[in-house]
């Protein structure tokens, strides 16, 4: 599953100038009711569908391609998800750009987040059911789709309704349930290993009501149908879609480390995050049964660390105005925590791994966000350049199982990813110090 949030990374001041306290869309202050309304629908949006793609991704597809037999199943869960991140990064760039030229009488962005709820259980029908891979892919490709068609204008709101001093605190409540939904996620999988059929019906109503719910909580947005006199209108076509596309090309040394920086470490992160169920049955030798407990357990520990651990250390950064070398040090305990089941190949190193790694990879998350911005090469083009900034997510969790797969079918082993991947991830922290603008 392709995670599009961080381009909803808020600025970080870096000047005593005055950040303004009034929603753009209404030009007043959010009252508190509608404080709490925006922050329980992005906290809620985050955690459903976070709940439902992991449950699928990471327990219940992998297991169902190994009860099937139609080949490998690393292979198929690596061309599933390598075809899917491909769909998933246009699609959040084409859905943004309709989402902002959209005139309806219900807004601009909530036909949108609506639909794609709609789109998203429709593919998971379609993957969960297929028994070929064509159908698999087809089907999970249709997600990511539906997936991006909420997610693009879902954060755009941010920008559109959220007020500037308090967009850091909304981004929490997003990034906060996503790490919880992962867990939950996986923990949900797990309870159904058995019983998939019950486990995919209620990941397609998940799916279904995610825009739904998000939508009927939020304060309803204005109709978008009277353009502003002084608003231009914006056109869509295959130039201005092209555009989203291009790179920056001045003052951009640093942007570009904090890109291949994100990307080794996503890299190394998912080639075990993504690949728990396997490493429990084929690495540690569980039976379905104890990799079902294994993993239940593995997504408590992760999300009690993630938790704390991201709600921490972001007001810690900004309290010592220091961003690298806290991103690094995320990087090297993700890294202590990749090494443990390299050592300890059991049920209870994977435990360790969650904790460990989910620790550090707490500290990453938190203040990556903050890192990137901090680094971003034009103000005016922040939108287009933290979609940029994304690919190293998409990338990150296309190579992986292709790596994986690749290894896999070559040595016949786990054991080999694990020194792989913890050398992507310190590779990752070594090129984050080299970023100049940035403390």
């Amino acid at each position: 599953m392709t995670l599009n949030e961080e381009s909803s990374t808020t600025r970080t001041a870096t000047a005593p100038t005055a950040i303004s306290n009034l929603a753009p869309d209404t030009g007043r202050p959010l009252s508190g009711r509608d404080k709490i309304r925006f922050g329980v629908g992005f906290a809620l949006f985050s955690l459903i569908w976070m709940t439902a793609g992991t449950s699928g991704s990471a327990v219940l597809l992998p297991q169902r391609f190994t009860e099937l037999g139609i080949g490998v199943p690393e292979v198929i869960l690596g061309t599933m998800n390598s075809v899917g991140c491909v769909f998933a990064l246009v699609a959040n760039v084409v859905f943004g750009t309709l989402s902002d030229i959209t005139r309806s009488r219900f807004g601009k962005r909530t036909p949108w987040i609506v639909a794609g709820g709609g789109v998203t259980a429709a593919g998971y029908v379609l993957a969960s059911q297929s028994v070929g891979l064509f159908g698999i892919v087809a089907g999970w490709s249709v997600v990511q789709v539906g997936v991006n068609m909420m997610i693009a204008p879902a954060v755009a709101v941010l920008s559109d309704r959220i007020p500037e001093n308090t967009r850091g605190t909304f981004s929490a409540f997003y990034g906060g349930a996503q790490i919880v939904g992962q867990s939950a996620g996986t923990f949900l999988g797990a309870q159904f290993i058995e019983k998939m059929g019950q486990g995919f019906m209620i990941g397609v109503a998940l799916f279904a009501i995610t825009g739904v719910v998000t939508v009927l909580i939020w304060p309803r947005e204005r109709s978008s149908k009277v353009v502003a006199a002084d608003e231009t209108a914006a056109r869509l076509d295959a130039k201005a879609i092209l555009k989203s596309f291009v790179p920056p090309t001045k003052n951009c040394r640093d942007f570009y480390l904090a890109l291949v920086g994100r990307l080794m470490l996503i890299l190394g992160w998912s080639m075990i995050q993504g690949y728990q169920l396997y490493i429990l049955q084929k690495y540690c030798g569980q039976t379905t049964e104890d990799s079902a407990v294994t993993i239940s357990t593995m997504s408590v520990v992760s999300m009690i660390v993630l938790i704390i651990t991201s709600v921490v250390s972001g007001p810690i950064s900004d309290l010592l105005h220091r961003r690298k070398i806290i991103v690094a040090i995320g990087s090297v305990i993700i890294a202590v925590g990749i090494a443990i089941p390299w050592f300890m190949p059991t049920g209870f190193g994977m435990i360790l791994f969650a904790g460990v790694g989910g620790f550090g990879y707490g500290i990453y998350i938190a203040v990556d966000q903050a890192l990137n911005v901090d680094v971003l090469p034009s103000q005016e083009e922040a939108g287009k350049d933290l979609g940029i900034l994304n690919l190293a997510n998409t990338v990150g969790q296309v190579l992986a199982p292709v790596i994986v797969g690749a290894i896999v079918v070559a040595t016949g082993s786990y054991a080999t990813l694990f020194p792989i991947a913890l050398i992507s991830v310190l590779l990752g922290a070594v090129v984050i110090m080299f970023i100049r603008k940035v403390r």
